[in-house]
């Protein structure tokens, strides 16, 4: 560690005047925006003291905070702002992942265990990120707080964020103090009126390694990967993952250098769209024998994908996609076996509402604990801090456990490699390996099919999204009138049984979450489901999750999108897609 003593360098505090700024309410995955919004004079200044504003005195005057994020465009400068607003804040320290990158899951774990060297722990931190978003001057940036246990601020805190940029005069901020090397590890310290305040700038990678270590079986992992039958492919999509590929998987596993794509975390993430699906990934689904055009080069047996803040994963086998619904049921499935963590058993499991319902038969075939919450890793922290759930996941490519409060895209990685190793075990020297797809059709011979698709209509205006939604919630009023859409459609769909607006309330704390997205619930167990979603900067995104359930095992072999096309048909005729949006095809089908 090299520590920089500054301890002459006292700095002031300077009360600057500002005024509220429209527009700046974050969701549930913070505050995003286009780069040229955040830039603007005071706009990024008054969120962060807005925050300040909201939290309890003794969670920001001499406290431990975490500023890092994945590394797009803008990130270094916001480092440097916010560092010296802690310091006027009156903030004890921050801790900087080196060169300002640390992965969202990351930043949850240095939360929950990492210690400093005098006892001090971290109450929270500002993730500076807009995930699976673009970057680059022209695209998105993004902003969230976490809190003391290593999981998203709650709403309680978010709509008093809210609330204060709607009311704020003024900032504090340490213009006087310089500008932080965030490349180089060491401490620097200064003074200021309230006493001593220090930059601590660490290795983004170890605290977050050695959680994994003590998680999952690195040796058997390591035998797997070290098989000349077993190839392997990790796409970080020049995201803030690769920060921690090149570590895991090369030096503590052994995989070739050759297997990683992508791995240089970039502020545009080298111009493409950091976002770990069939659309998006394209050189891993090239490379994995699922793109357009046949390739001569036999695809690994193994192949994974990350977001730009590293808490989605995309996995994928030879020629073969694993949906993230059937991934984390399969994960739950084999835990116990495959995952040490979990070797004493699972507390729960638990879903978003939009994904498919394959976790739910494996919990009620395991006798697990199981619940359906809204769109939101908040919900799955409040049931983990409460002992209740050890693995969830969301269909949007977010899989995690109760580890860390966040989604977490290595450790799914890490998970199905286990789970791989596990089942090969005594094969590895045999004729042929168990594959991933041979352990997905072997779970849907255990436990059925739940056909599963999204399609994603991005940048829709805002205002014909909310018309389209407006008229699914008052069609829901007539179960008549919604089949006879139905059978309009298609004849050989059964009835819709339920219609409604999904609605959660907390077993934890009893708050009620409304308005979490429209359901039609078909008598064969199929569903439909709309929901706008916020995780775009610009216009809205409507998005339309399709589910069919097929338990007889000579049928669970058929082409997904063949298999939903009649679903799909009737979505697209009862939601009157194109005459609200003029939209004859989505964006994105995942």
């Amino acid at each position: 560690m090299v520590v920089v003593e500054s301890k002459e360098m006292v700095f002031k505090v300077s009360k600057v005047s500002t005024t509220p700024i429209d527009g700046q309410k974050p969701g549930t995955s913070g505050l995003r925006k286009k780069v040229k919004v955040f830039i603007q004079p005071h706009y990024l200044q008054n969120f962060v003291q807005s925050t300040f504003n909201a939290l309890t005195p003794e969670k920001v005057r001499g406290a431990t905070l975490v500023v890092s994020g994945d590394g797009r465009y803008f990130s270094k400068d916001a480092i440097q702002i916010i560092i010296k607003m802690s310091a006027a804040n009156g903030v004890r320290r921050v801790w900087v992942g080196q060169n300002g990158l640390l992965s969202t899951p990351a930043v949850s774990a240095v939360i929950r265990e990492r210690v400093g060297v005098d006892g001090s722990k971290a109450t929270g931190a500002f993730i500076l990120t807009a995930s699976h978003n673009p970057g680059g001057p022209h695209e998105d940036f993004g902003i969230k707080y976490n809190m003391e246990n290593g999981g998203p601020a709650p709403e309680a805190i978010t709509d008093k964020i809210f609330e204060n940029t709607k009311t704020i005069t003024e900032y504090l901020i340490a213009e006087d103090l310089p500008n932080i090397d965030i490349s180089t590890i060491g401490v620097a310290n200064f003074s200021g009126p309230e006493g001593q305040f220090d930059v601590e700038v660490f290795d983004s990678a170890s605290d977050y390694v050695k959680l994994m270590k003590s998680i999952f079986d690195f040796e058997l992992i390591r035998k797997l990967l070290s098989s000349s039958k077993f190839t392997f492919c990790y796409d970080a999509l020049h995201g803030v993952a690769g920060a921690y590929a090149h570590r895991i998987f090369v030096e503590e596993l052994g995989a070739q250098e050759s297997s990683l794509l992508n791995c240089v975390p970039k502020e545009d993430f080298g111009g493409g769209h950091p976002d770990p699906n069939l659309t998006y990934a394209k050189e891993l689904v090239a490379r994995m024998g699922l793109g357009k055009s046949d390739s001569a080069v036999d695809p690994p047996e193994f192949g994974a994908a990350a977001d730009g803040d590293a808490d989605r994963n995309m996995i994928l086998g030879k020629r073969f996609f694993v949906t993230p619904s059937d991934s984390v049921a399969i994960i739950a499935a084999n835990a116990v076996n495959a995952i040490p963590y979990f070797s004493s058993g699972l507390k729960g499991v638990a879903r978003s509402m939009p994904t498919s319902a394959a976790i739910d038969v494996v919990a009620k075939n395991l006798n697990l604990k199981f619940f359906e919450v809204p769109t939101g890793w908040k919900f799955f922290g409040n049931l983990m801090d409460a002992g209740l759930c050890s693995i969830c996941g969301e269909e949007s490519f977010g899989t995690g456990s109760d580890h860390i409060r966040e989604k977490d895209g290595i450790w799914a990685v890490l998970a199905w490699l286990s789970i791989l190793a596990f089942k090969n075990k005594e094969n590895l020297n045999g004729d042929k390996l168990v594959t991933v797809e041979d352990i997905v059709r072997q779970h849907w011979a255990i436990y059925g099919r739940h056909y599963y698709t999204r399609y994603d209509y991005e940048n829709v205006d805002a205002g014909a999204a909310k018309d389209l939604m407006a008229y699914l919630v008052k069609l829901q009023s007539s179960l008549d009138e919604i089949n006879s859409s139905v059978k309009g459609a298609r004849s050989d769909v059964s009835n819709v049984i339920n219609a409604d607006e999904f609605e959660y309330k907390d077993p934890v704390d009893g708050s009620v979450s409304k308005h979490q997205g429209i359901r039609f619930l078909f008598e064969d167990g199929s569903r439909l489901v709309f929901r706008l979603s916020g995780t775009g900067s610009e216009g809205a995104t409507i998005r339309l999750y399709i589910e069919q359930y097929e338990k007889d095992s000579s049928k669970t072999g058929r082409d997904s999108q063949e298999a939903l096309a009649p679903l799909v048909e009737v979505a697209l005729k009862l939601s009157k897609m194109l005459e609200f949006t003029g939209r004859s095809a989505p964006t994105v089908i995942t």
